[in-house]
């Protein structure tokens, strides 16, 4: 009897274990997902500042020219 409810124990962890584990990988999907958008946004505002540089670069050899 004892060894049948060690091996009931254990098979209890191991599933709480593949749960845990499930959870823990779905989060750090979604973590990464995030992370994915913001370095997407990011290079957005990169390109639409180097957009206002490069304008105000020609402003300024128009007006000191």
């Amino acid at each position: 009897a004892p060894a049948r409810q060690v091996s009931g124990l254990a098979e209890q962890l191991e599933e709480r274990l593949f749960h845990l584990y499930g959870l823990h990988n779905e989060l750090i999907q979604e973590r990464l997902q995030e992370l994915a958008e913001v370095m997407e946004r990011v290079g957005q505002a990169e390109a639409e500042l180097q957009q206002v540089c490069r304008t105000v670069e020609a402003a300024y050899r128009d007006l000191c020219l």
